[in-house]
């Protein structure tokens, strides 16, 4: 039997999380070779190097593709997206997949959905047709849609958008949040095991706070995230704030800076991590009283875990939410109003509308499926 060989691709902590069953479930196909490319993020010692973890998890990387710079301004960023293409070449001229799976909306992946583009390789795409009106993502997502020949939605409002894009309909997959799988399939550490594994404890309330650029805006949401400080200056001190850092976007290195200054003048109950991995951060979810800032992972897991979620500003505007989820505009007094509502709000009967964490199996499964190269690569454009 010839095995399909499927490379997956991924470039930051969050994505690989997102990933991470279905990398799984490729590996133990018996129809699939496995290709593993780290890349952005995964390779820099600034955001963690945890390419280690991908590692650590049993997985073995076959192409690192290093493409970051020191640097987050938008030449920065776009060099670090030439490098990529330039390094993904190379790494696609090696592997010859079959079929290349990408998750999102970074430019990491961007640039080697290009490369894949040129290289005449087909490319999956999962969580096409998403809306985050508050950044450059939004783009970068549709355009890979665009470069892609099969693909992955969350949802199905999502799945119309990418019909209207002329994609044909019987390539888009409606199969749900990949992150939802780890909520099924994985057990979360309790309390006890938890602070064990973070070595502290937590508070008598927690928050966990992740805080990314606002790329759209023109100081990159700097000053959003300093109502966001403000806001949380004014919480209970017996509240322990827990932080992850922000992504490698424009503007990131500011906000981060910005975060240890403040950090340093809130003693021992603000908590910065630069990554906590996918148990331990999804395990301190389901422990916070709270999710807040503008990260996805409020609007995709956090309605699973019924925990509430402040969500601030547009960063993921026009996003679909549960009604878990609290919309609030980015300024202090709005920021501490959403806080509070949060605090009171009964979750119990939360319905996520991004799926029943069963995603993984369905991907992996259609991936086997598809049909040769010469096919998918043909794409007529097809009107709603």
């Amino acid at each position: 039997m010839t095995r399909k060989r499927i490379c997956v691709v991924t470039g930051s902590r969050a994505e690989y999380g997102l990933l991470y069953w279905i990398i799984h479930d490729l590996r133990e196909a018996a129809e699939v070779e496995l290709q593993l490319v780290a890349t952005g993020m995964h390779l820099s010692p600034e955001f963690g190097m945890t390419v280690r973890q991908i590692e650590a998890d049993g997985f073995k990387v076959d192409k690192r593709v290093d493409m970051l710079l020191s640097s987050d301004t938008s030449g920065g960023v776009a060099k670090s997206v030439g490098l990529g293409v330039i390094g993904m070449s190379d790494a696609l001229e090696s592997l010859m997949p079959d079929v290349v799976l990408v998750l999102g909306d970074r430019f990491e992946i961007l640039a080697a959905a290009q490369a894949c583009l040129i290289h005449k390789i087909p490319l999956a795409h999962i969580a096409g047709g998403d809306v985050t009106e508050g950044a450059f993502d939004e783009s970068i997502r549709h355009a890979i849609t665009k470069m892609s020949h099969v693909h992955f939605v969350t949802n199905e409002d999502a799945a119309h958008r990418v019909r209207q894009m002329g994609e044909d309909p019987k390539r888009v997959h409606v199969v749900g949040s990949p992150g939802l799988d780890h909520l099924r399939r994985r057990p979360l550490l309790d309390r006890t095991e938890l602070e064990g594994a973070l070595g502290t404890s937590l508070g008598p309330r927690n928050l966990l706070v992740t805080f990314h650029p606002v790329t759209l805006s023109e100081d990159d949401g700097v000053g959003e995230f300093d109502e966001l400080l403000r806001a949380l200056s004014d919480t209970d001190p017996s509240t322990t704030i827990w932080f992850t850092r922000p992504n490698a976007d424009t503007g990131g290195r500011r906000i981060s800076n910005r975060l240890d200054q403040w950090a340093a003048t809130q003693g021992d109950r603000v908590k910065v991590h630069t990554s906590l991995g996918q148990l331990r951060y999804l395990s301190l979810m389901a422990q916070a009283d709270a999710v807040v800032g503008n990260s996805s992972s409020g609007l995709y897991e956090a309605p699973s875990l019924k925990v509430p979620t402040v969500n601030i500003g547009d960063r993921q505007g026009g996003r679909l939410s549960a009604a878990s989820v609290i919309h609030c505009e980015p300024r202090h007094d709005a920021i501490s109003a959403a806080l509070r509502q949060a605090l009171a709000l009964d979750c119990s009967a939360t319905t996520n509308p991004y799926g029943d964490g069963h995603t993984a199996p369905r991907v992996v499964q259609a991936l086997i499926d598809l049909p040769a190269s010469a096919l998918l690569l043909r794409k007529p454009f097809h009107l709603v």
